[in-house]
C-alpha cells in the first residue's frame, strides 16, 4: 500500500470544543465507536484502522483486520499503546470520560458529540477533513442530507410512540437523544420526550403514557419476537414492533440507509 505524504499536523476543534493537533494525514487510527469505525472504512481508510472495539461489527471482517482494544467503556490501554496510534476517535456518550482523558494525555483524541442529524453530518465532514478524505466525507454528508430532505413532512398528527432500548430495567430513548430526532423525522411523537435522555420506565408509567406504538430496538438490548408478547400484556391496544436499532442510532455512513428505512416504517403503519 502506498502511504500518503506527510504534512504538518492539523490543529482542529472537535465536537466537544477541544483543540486537537492531528498528524496529517493520520496513518494509525483507533476507533472507539462502532458507527464511526464503519464510517472510516467507507471513507476508504480501512487499511489505516489499526484498532477498534468488540462492538465494531461493520463492515464484516473489520475485527479481523484490526486489533480489538476492548469495549466502548472499558479500553485495554496496553493494547492501544502497542498499536502506537496517531489518532483516536471517540464519542462523548458512547465512551467514558476517565478513559478518554487518560488516552488524550498520550495521543491525539478527536471526540464527537451527537444528538441531531446536523451533528452527525458535521461529524462526517470533520472526520473526512482530519483524515485526508474531505471530498469523500463532504459528498457522503451531502447524499445523506438529501435523502432526509426527500422524506415527506411528518403528518400533522404525530403517532405517539415509545422506543425501548433496554429490559430489566425497562429503559427508553427520550429527550436530547439522536434516536428521539429520528423518531420525529419518521413521524412519531416520543411519549417520553419530556424526560431525561435514557430514563428507566416502570410498567405503570408506560401504561399511563398510552403510546399507540411501542418500538423495541434490536440493540443495545436484543429485543426479539418473544418480548412482543410481554409488552402486549402491558399495553394491549398498542402496536408493538421490533425495529432496527442501528438505523435509528448509528450516526455514521449507515445513515445512507436510514431515511428509506424510516419511510418504509411509517408507510407500513
Amino acid at each position: 500500500m502506498e502511504l500518503p505524504p506527510i504534512f504538518p499536523p492539523l490543529t482542529v476543534t472537535d465536537q466537544m470544543g477541544r483543540q486537537v493537533a492531528v498528524p496529517f494525514p493520520p496513518r494509525r487510527i483507533v476507533s472507539l465507536v462502532p458507527s464511526q469505525t464503519e464510517l472510516l472504512f467507507d471513507l476508504g481508510l480501512g487499511a489505516r484502522v489499526v484498532g477498534l472495539t468488540k462492538f465494531c461489527v461493520h463492515p464484516a471482517g473489520a475485527r479481523q483486520s484490526a486489533t480489538v482494544v476492548g469495549g466502548t467503556k472499558n479500553f485495554d490501554f496496553e493494547k492501544i499503546a502497542a498499536l502506537k496510534p496517531d489518532l483516536i476517535i471517540g464519542n462523548k456518550e458512547e465512551n467514558y470520560q476517565e478513559g478518554i482523558e487518560r488516552l488524550a494525555a498520550q495521543y491525539p483524541v478527536w471526540m464527537s458529540d451527537i444528538s441531531t442529524l446536523e451533528d452527525a453530518l458535521d461529524m462526517i465532514r470533520r472526520v473526512g477533513l482530519i483524515t485526508g478524505r474531505k471530498e469523500t466525507g463532504d459528498a457522503l454528508a451531502t447524499d445523506i442530507a438529501a435523502s432526509f430532505a426527500a422524506l415527506a413532512p411528518p403528518a400533522a398528527e404525530l403517532i405517539p410512540a415509545a422506543y425501548f432500548i433496554w429490559r430489566k430495567p425497562y429503559m427508553v430513548a427520550a429527550n436530547g437523544t439522536f434516536i428521539d430526532e429520528m423518531l420525529a423525522r419518521a413521524g412519531f411523537r416520543n411519549v417520553f420526550g419530556g424526560l431525561g435522555r435514557y430514563p428507566e420506565i416502570t410498567p405503570e408509567q408506560l401504561q399511563a403514557a398510552a403510546p399507540s406504538q411501542i418500538l423495541l430496538s434490536s440493540e443495545p438490548y436484543p429485543f426479539a419476537d418473544k418480548h412482543v408478547v410481554e409488552f402486549r400484556q402491558l399495553c394491549p391496544a398498542a402496536r408493538i414492533r421490533i425495529v432496527d436499532g442501528e438505523l435509528f442510532s448509528w450516526y455514521g455512513s449507515r445513515l445512507r440507509l436510514t431515511a428509506a428505512y424510516l419511510k418504509a416504517l411509517i408507510c407500513a403503519d
